[in-house]
C-alpha cells in the first residue's frame, strides 16, 4: 500500500512568526546574516560563510557573471548556470574572479617595445585602461612602468608609436612592498591621489596591483563576500551528465563552490557525481546537491558526501513540475521535515550540513520563514530576474518595464541534463515556461531593502542572528481568512499619484 502523510503540506503563504520579547540591544543594526554554506564538524569554523542568506537561482535567465559580481558585493553567491558550454562557463568564473578588489594579479600586461595600438587592443579585451609595462610581458615580469589611457591621445599619435615612449616609467611610480596590508596600500593611494597602486618584491618583479576603485567599492559594500586573495566568491552549477569535463575546467578557473542542479536529487545520478567529484579532486571541492522535500532525501545525499542540500521541487514561479507530473510538496513543509532531518543528522553525526530553501518564496518576510523554519539560506530566481543584472532584455510590455525570465525546463532553455533520469538526451515535454517579471531596478537597492525587513523582523521576534531565530522563532499556521485580514481591507486604497494637500 501507498505510503500517505497525515498532514497536508503547507506553503510559507500559510504562515506567521509570533513576536518574542525585543531587548534594548535588538536592534536592526545589531542584527548578523552570516550563515554557513557548506558542512563542517562540531567545533570547527565552518570553511565558506556567506554574510547574508541570499543565493541566486542556476538559471540562464538569473545567474550569469555580472550577476555574481553584483551579488558577492552585497555578501551573497550566484550560482552561474551550467546549461552553457564548458569553456562560457568557465570564462564567466574567470571574470568574476578577476573583476575583484583588493590585491588583483594584472590581467593587463604588455612589454615596451609593444606599440600603442597593441595597448588599445589589450583595453578592448579586457575592458582595463591601466596596463602594466614588465619585461617579458607577463602578470609578474620585472616592473618597467604603467600606461593608461591618460598617457596618449590616439588621434594626435602614431597607433605604431612604442610604449616605452609614452608609459609612465618605473622611476616615477609610487609602488607598495610585497607584504604590505590592503589598508596600508589604500592608505598609499590615498596620500599620493593615485588610481592604482603596483606592489613589487624585493627584485622589482610585479605581484599584483590595487585600484581606488575598489577601496571606494568596499567603503559601498561591506558586506562583500571575498575569498583569502580577496575575490569574490562564485558558485557554478553542473549536471550529473558531464561533470568530470565540466568540474576541472571551472576549478581551474577558480570556482569557490559547485552545486549539481537537478529537480530531483534522490537518484543514483546524484551519488554518482558527488563521490566521482570527491574521489577525484578531493573533499576540499565543495558541493551541493538536490533537491529534495524529505527527510529519506537528505539522510541520501548527506550520506554521499554533499556539503549542503537544496530543498524544494516544483514550488519555482515559473516551474510546472506539479502540474505536469504531480511530484513535489509544499515547501514550507519540506524545509520543516528537512531541517529536522538535518539537526538529527548532526546530533548523531557531529556534522552539520546546511540546507537551502529553493523555490516558492513570494514576499520578502517568506525568506524569514524559511530561516525561522530551519533553512540556513534561500535560493531565489525571479526574485533576481527582476534587476538590472540579471542578463536577460528589458522590454515595454502593456506600457510597463518588464524583464524576460523563463525556467530551465522550458523550451528555451532546453536543459534536459537537469531533468536527466538516465534516458535519451532530450526533453519529453516542459516543466518550465517562457515568461516576464516586472523590472524592479538594481540589485544593491532592492537586496538593502530585503534584508532590512529581514533585521527589522528578526528584531521583532527577539533574535540576533539565524541560528538564535532556528532556536527561538514562535511559528503560527493561518487561516484563509488570517491571510486576507493581513492585506489592506475593507478601505479604498488611494492611488499613489494622489498627494495631500
Amino acid at each position: 500500500m501507498a505510503y500517505y502523510f497525515e498532514e497536508p503540506s503547507h506553503t510559507f503563504g500559510e504562515y506567521l512568526l509570533v513576536p518574542g520579547y525585543s531587548s534594548a540591544d535588538c536592534i536592526p543594526a545589531n542584527v548578523s546574516l552570516r550563515t554557513p554554506i557548506v558542512r563542517f564538524k562540531k567545533g570547527d569554523e565552518c570553511p565558506l560563510y556567506m554574510n547574508i542568506p541570499l543565493v541566486s537561482a542556476v538559471m540562464q535567465s538569473v545567474s550569469n557573471d555580472t550577476m555574481a559580481i553584483a551579488l558577492a558585493k552585497e555578501g551573497g553567491i550566484s550560482f552561474i548556470y551550467g546549461s552553457q558550454t564548458i569553456e562560457q562557463q568557465a570564462e564567466m568564473i574567470r571574470r568574476v574572479k578577476s573583476h575583484k578588489a583588493g590585491f588583483v594579479t594584472s590581467d593587463s600586461n604588455i612589454k615596451p617595445d609593444n606599440t600603442l595600438q597593441d595597448v588599445l587592443d589589450l583595453k578592448a579585451r579586457t575592458g582595463h585602461s591601466t596596463v602594466a609595462v614588465t619585461a617579458d610581458g607577463s602578470p609578474h615580469g620585472r616592473l618597467l612602468g604603467i600606461i593608461t589611457s591618460r598617457d596618449f591621445r590616439i588621434n594626435k599619435v602614431d597607433p605604431k608609436s612604442l610604449v616605452r615612449d609614452y608609459m609612465t616609467k618605473f622611476d616615477d611610480l609610487i609602488v607598495g612592498e610585497d607584504g604590505i596590508t590592503l589598508s596600508q596600500a589604500n592608505d598609499l593611494i590615498w596620500k599620493h591621489k593615485l588610481n592604482s597602486l603596483p606592489v613589487i618584491t624585493g627584485d622589482g618583479h610585479l605581484v599584483s596591483m590595487v585600484f581606488r576603485k575598489d577601496y571606494a567599492s568596499h567603503e559601498e559594500h561591506p558586506l562583500e563576500l571575498l575569498d583569502e586573495n580577496h575575490r569574490y566568491v562564485v558558485g557554478a552549477g553542473i549536471n550529473t551528465r558531464d561533470y568530470m569535463e565540466r568540474v576541472p575546467a571551472l576549478l581551474e578557473a577558480g570556482v569557490d563552490i559547485l552545486c549539481i542542479d537537478s529537480s530531483e536529487g534522490f537518484s543514483e545520478w546524484q551519488k554518482r557525481a558527488l563521490n566521482d567529484i570527491h574521489n577525484t579532486f578531493g573533499h576540499q571541492v565543495k558541493v551541493g546537491a538536490g533537491n529534495v522535500v524529505d527527510r529519506d532525501g537528505f539522510l541520501f545525499l548527506a550520506e554521499n558526501g554533499a556539503d549542503f542540500v537544496k530543498v524544494g521541487i516544483g514550488g519555482g514561479s515559473i516551474c510546472i513540475t506539479r502540474e505536469q507530473k504531480g511530484i513535489g510538496r509544499g515547501q514550507a513543509t519540506a524545509t520543516i521535515e528537512v531541517a529536522k532531518a538535518r539537526d538529527e543528522y548532526y546530533e548523531n553525526t557531529g556534522i552539520y550540513i546546511p540546507i537551502c530553501s529553493d523555490g516558492g518564496i513570494v514576499h520578502d518576510y517568506h525568506i524569514t520563514l524559511a530561516l525561522a523554519m530551519g533553512a540556513d539560506f534561500v535560493m531565489q530566481g525571479r526574485y533576481f530576474a527582476r534587476f538590472d543584472e540579471s542578463p536577460t532584455n528589458k522590454l515595454i510590455v502593456n506600457g510597463s518595464y518588464v524583464k524576460e525570465y523563463w525556467g530551465e525546463g522550458s523550451n528555451r532553455a532546453r536543459n534536459w541534463q537537469r531533468y536527466d533520469l538516465g534516458g535519451a538526451k532530450s526533453m519529453a515535454f516542459e516543466e518550465g515556461v517562457d515568461s516576464y517579471v516586472p523590472y524592479a531596478g538594481s540589485l544593491h537597492d532592492n537586496v538593502n531593502m530585503t534584508l532590512s525587513k529581514i533585521r527589522h523582523t528578526m528584531c521583532n521576534c527577539g533574535v540576533l542572528s539565524i541560528p538564535q531565530l532556528q532556536r527561538e522563532a514562535k511559528i503560527t499556521l493561518v487561516s484563509q481568512a488570517s491571510i486576507a485580514e493581513g492585506s489592506s481591507h475593507d478601505v479604498v486604497v488611494r492611488s499613489t499619484s494622489i498627494r495631500a494637500e
